[in-house]
């Protein structure tokens, strides 16, 4: 996988790399209007999630009532991690921020996505257009995926 430098100790990953590239290659209202284009683009859930919203795991770091699952195909870091997402329309920033994480993890290896920096949630170019407690969200929602798969991937 490609890499971006973020700092001498981390890397970020390529997909968050070319997120990145996209964000910064923009400026601040256009950044916004990107990370709203993100928000329509979330994936919807399958049936057997939508069906059964008891299943996800709510995120309370988001100001917005976010839910998300993941699944993991295969055994251990080189199994298949699967995210999915709830967020309702009138959250786009919240929904952009999980259509981030699901174009850059969705597919990827359980190994690739533990070993994501959280600092990537800082690393987009957002800080100027969306409030600090914004990107917390971000954040929570990559911790608990990362929780999530950790545990599903030992067994």
């Amino acid at each position: 996988m490609s890499e971006r430098p973020l700092s001498d100790s981390a890397a970020l990953p390529g997909a968050f790399a070319e997120i990145a590239d996209d964000f910064h290659a923009l400026s601040g209202k256009d950044r916004l209007q990107l990370l709203l284009d993100f928000s329509n683009d979330l994936p919807a859930l399958p049936a057997r999630y939508a069906d059964h919203p008891e299943l996800l795991e709510p995120v309370p770091e988001c100001q917005s009532p976010i839910f998300l699952i993941t699944e993991v195909q295969g055994t251990g870091r080189e199994a298949t991690a699967r995210l999915f997402f709830s967020a309702p329309p009138e959250a786009p920033t919240t929904r952009g921020f999980a259509s981030i994480l699901a174009e850059a993890l969705d597919g990827r290896t359980v190994g690739e996505v533990l070993d994501t920096p959280e600092s990537v949630t800082g690393a987009l170019g957002l800080a100027e257009v969306v409030s600090p407690l914004r990107l917390n969200g971000m954040a929570g929602m990559l911790a608990r995926i990362k929780r999530q798969l950790a545990e599903k991937s030992a067994s």
